[in-house]
C-alpha cells in the first residue's frame, strides 16, 4: 500500500495538518475529508470577520499558562512550533501580520480572507485532496497495520495513517468514534460564551463598553480583568470570555445561573474610591453630581450607576449623605447581577472538553492508545482564553501531527 494519510477536519488544524504531512513527504498521497461543504469557517469569521491569527506572547512558560485546559502538554509543544513560527509562516508567504495593544495579532489586511486565500495556496501547492460533504462514521485498524475508514455514505477507504482534526463537538457523542476505539472523551462544554442577564435595566446600556473592569463570580475563585462589553442581552468582552473559559466546567455545573460581579473601576480600592467621593464632596458641595463625577467611565453608565444607588444626578454633592456616598460604592465595585443562561456563537463555538490529553503522545500527536493515529486541534481536550490562543494550538498541533503523519513505518 501505498502512504496514504487521511486528514479528518477542514479547519485550521486540519488544512495545517495536510499542509504539513504533504510537504514533509512528496510521496505520500494526503487527503483530507471534511464533512461540510464548507472549509476553514472558525477561520473565516473569527476576530469579527478579521481572524485572530495567534497572540504576540514568546515567552513560552507565560503563553502556556493562557490554556485551562492543556497548559502543560503545550509548553512542551510550542518548542517546537511557536508564536514566532506562526508569524514567519505566514509572513514568509506574504501575509503580514499585525500586533494590537492587547496582544492579538491579525493580518494587516484586517480580513480573514487572507489567511484563508494564503492556506488555500499552500495545499494546493502541496496537491492534498479534498473532499466535501465526506463524513466518517467508523474507523478499523487493520491487522497488519494502516486502518479501513468507514464513510457515511457506505464507501470504505484504506489509508496507512489518520490525522484526526475534526475540530470541538458539542455533545460527546459526537465522538463515539474515537470512544470506540479506546480514547477516553472529556464531556464538552462551551468554553467561550457571554453572560446572559434577562429583563434587567443595564441591557439598556447595550453598546457601552469599559476598556477595563473587574469581573468575579461569586462563590467561586473565578476573577479576571480587562475589557467589558454591556449587550442586549448582557455582559461580554475579553474579561467575561477569559471568565467563561477558566470556569468552564464549574458554570456549566451551575448550568449557566449565578451571581456576577463587576468593579467598573477595575482594581481601585475601596478605601480610596471613598476617600476621593468625600473629597469632592466636601470641595464642591454646589456642583451638580451628574456634571461633577470623578471616574472615566461612560457618561450613560454613570447616570445608570448613580440611579441605582438612589442618588440624583442633578442633585448638588452637598446635599448627597454619607449612606449614599456608600451606595454608589456599592456600585462602582460590587454591581452584582444573576446570570441566567450563555450566548454562544456558532461558528465560533469553542469546546472544553474532547479527547483525553492523557491518551496523547505530545512529542508527535500519536495516539497512545492506536499506532499511526494522530490528533490536533480542538479535537483534543484543549481550550484557550480568547486572544489568538486558540489558533495556535490548531497550528501547533497540526504542524507536529503533520510531521510525524508524513512518516512512513
Amino acid at each position: 500500500m501505498s502512504h496514504k494519510v487521511i486528514v479528518i477536519g477542514g479547519g485550521a488544524a486540519g488544512y495545517f495538518a495536510a499542509i504539513h504531512c504533504a510537504q514533509a513527504n512528496k510521496n505520500a498521497e494526503v487527503i483530507l475529508f471534511e464533512k461540510s461543504s464548507k472549509v476553514l469557517q472558525k477561520v473565516k469569521v473569527s476576530g469579527g470577520g478579521r481572524c485572530n491569527v495567534t497572540h504576540s506572547c514568546f515567552d513560552l512558560k507565560q503563553l502556556s499558562l493562557s490554556y485551562p485546559r492543556g497548559e502543560k502538554q503545550l509548553k512542551s509543544a510550542f518548542a517546537r512550533f511557536s508564536p514566532k513560527d506562526t508569524i514567519e509562516w505566514f509572513e514568509s508567504r506574504k501575509v503580514k501580520l499585525k500586533t494590537e495593544k492587547d496582544g492579538r495579532m491579525f493580518p494587516v489586511s484586517d480580513d480573514s480572507q487572507s489567511i484563508i486565500d494564503c492556506l488555500e495556496k499552500e495545499i494546493k501547492k502541496s496537491k492534498v485532496s479534498i473532499r466535501l460533504e465526506t463524513s466518517v462514521k467508523k474507523i478499523i485498524p487493520n491487522f497488519h497495520g494502516g486502518f479501513e475508514l468507514v464513510l457515511d455514505s457506505g464507501e470504505k477507504v484504506v489509508c496507512s495513517k489518520i490525522i484526526v482534526a475534526s475540530g470541538g463537538s458539542p455533545k460527546e457523542e459526537g465522538l463515539h468514534w474515537l470512544k470506540e476505539l479506546g480514547h477516553r472523551i472529556e464531556t464538552p462544554v462551551p468554553s467561550l460564551f457571554t453572560f446572559n442577564i434577562p429583563n434587567n435595566p443595564i441591557i439598556e446600556l447595550q453598546g457601552i463598553a469599559v476598556p477595563s473592569a473587574r469581573v468575579r463570580i461569586l462563590n467561586t475563585k473565578l476573577e479576571c480583568n480587562g475589557p467589558v462589553l454591556i449587550t442586549h442581552w448582557g455582559l461580554s468582552g475579553p474579561a467575561i470570555l477569559r471568565t467563561s473559559s477558566l470556569g468552564a466546567r464549574i458554570l456549566a455545573d451551575k448550568d449557566y445561573e449565578f451571581e456576577v460581579q463587576l468593579s467598573w473601576l477595575d482594581n481601585k480600592k475601596e478605601d480610596s474610591v471613598r476617600q476621593e467621593l468625600f473629597n469632592l464632596k466636601a470641595a464642591n458641595p454646589a456642583k451638580k453630581v451628574g456634571n461633577l463625577f470623578p471616574f472615566t467611565l461612560p457618561k450613560r453608565l454613570n447616570s445608570f450607576l448613580l440611579a441605582k444607588a438612589g442618588v440624583d444626578e442633578d442633585a448638588n454633592w452637598g446635599d448627597v449623605s454619607k449612606e449614599m456616598v456608600n451606595q454608589v460604592i456599592q456600585c462602582l465595585l460590587y454591581d452584582t447581577y444573576l446570570v441566567k443562561g450563555k450566548t454562544t456563537f456558532k461558528e465560533e463555538f469553542v469546546t472544553c472538553g474532547g479527547v483525553n490529553l492523557d491518551d496523547v503522545d505530545f512529542k508527535n500527536m500519536e495516539s497512545k492508545r492506536m499506532r499511526g493515529l494522530f490528533f490536533a486541534g480542538e479535537v483534543l481536550d484543549i481550550d484557550g482564553i480568547t486572544g489568538g490562543f486558540n489558533f495556535q494550538a490548531a497550528w501547533t498541533t497540526g504542524f507536529i501531527a503533520g510531521k510525524a503523519a508524513a512518516v512512513e513505518l
